[in-house]
């Protein structure tokens, strides 16, 4: 009887000592592991705050400051492993629900982190500007953003899992990013299969609409490669040109068109998570690149350093000949206006010198 009466007692919970992480670390060190300084890891924490705040202090209770730090620890490694008692004193199941919870927080509309960080430009003084930094580049005119797909690895899903395998033979979300000239996102759509082709994603999506119903200005246009279709506002390269004009359209177009590709790689730099395979469904997946979208932003807003990686060579990605996409792209009744659109645009901005 005592035995058993022994058997039922419960045992003294143990709790591991928490880092005062916000103290023990300078500007500097917070970035080099969290991507954001004192200052923005604040920022975001007060966007949800209400949110992930525990409605008691009971039971050693964990703050939305370490929460929100957890998950960025999480988005800048990649490693749930790095996110438990090693920096935070807690275990790796607490640390999943917590970022769980933190990511839910702030992709959902009352917080406003994403709509607040990325953003298409539609008053007319920010897109002279993004016009401006563009024309910097290869003399390349009326363009506001670069637009490319990446894909983001992913473990097999349970449901639709064919789905999700992409033309390289892995299981992805193909994503679709748009980049201004400073390597800033100005739009991000994250939640296709790796197996459905860019211009489908194109066709689909907020952005496209917004320019066919005039809530873009006219005279704006988004440059992008040989898989998108040819239309007024997106403005894609000659596969095989023939005049002096075509080539020299060409040559600024690739030259401008290398800041997506740059800026995707930045992005996949300053949050490891999207490098490897992300182990989590494709729902979840999708959060993570808005966030680390968002939070890229922000990083650029505070002119916080990338980390201490190479970079990607911008004379290889110039050099690098053209590479018509083999796979049939989805073509929207119209496209034929969009190649005598693009016509008239070479013709009337890449006459050859006399």
């Amino acid at each position: 009887m005592a035995e058993g009466i022994q058997g039922r007692i419960r045992r003294r919970r143990v709790f591991s000592e928490r880092k005062d992480i916000l103290n023990m670390y300078n500007d500097a060190e917070l970035v080099k592991r969290y991507r954001l300084d004192r200052a923005g890891i604040l920022l975001v924490t007060d966007f949800v705050r209400d949110a992930i705040t525990p409605p008691t202090g009971r039971n050693r209770a964990i703050p939305a400051e370490l929460k929100v730090i957890t998950t960025l620890r999480y988005l800048a490694t990649g490693k749930m492993q790095l996110c438990n008692g090693d920096d935070i004193g807690m275990t790796q199941q607490a640390a999943s629900k917590m970022i769980t919870q933190t990511l839910d927080a702030l992709v959902t509309p009352p917080a406003a982190f994403i709509s607040r960080f990325v953003k298409f430009p539609r008053m007319q003084d920010e897109i002279r500007q993004r016009k401006a930094e563009f024309r910097e580049i290869a003399n390349f005119p009326e363009v506001v953003g670069a637009i490319d797909g990446t894909h983001i690895r992913i473990v097999a899903p349970r449901e639709y899992e064919a789905e999700y395998i992409n033309r390289k033979n892995y299981h992805s979300i193909n994503v679709q990013v748009v980049f201004d000239a400073r390597y800033r996102i100005l739009d991000v759509v994250a939640k296709w299969p790796g197996s459905v082709h860019d211009s489908r994603m194109w066709n689909e999506c907020g952005l496209k609409e917004g320019f066919e119903n005039g809530t873009i200005p006219r005279n704006c246009h988004l440059i992008g490669d040989s898989g998108y279709p040819s239309q007024p506002w997106l403005l894609t390269p000659y596969l095989q040109p023939r005049t002096e004009i075509q080539e020299a359209y060409n040559r600024a177009h690739k030259r401008t068109r290398c800041v997506v590709e740059r800026g995707i790689g930045q992005l996949k730099r300053r949050f490891h998570v999207l490098h490897g395979e992300v182990r989590v469904s494709p729902a979840k997946t999708s959060q993570i690149v808005m966030v680390c979208a968002a939070l890229h932003n922000l990083c650029k807003e505070r002119n916080l350093d990338l980390p201490d990686e190479p970079d990607i060579d911008q004379q290889q990605l110039e050099d690098r000949p053209e590479e018509p996409n083999h796979i049939q792209p989805f073509v929207p009744d119209g496209v034929q206006g969009g190649i005598l659109y693009r016509d008239n645009f070479a013709t009337l901005h890449f006459q050859p010198e006399q």
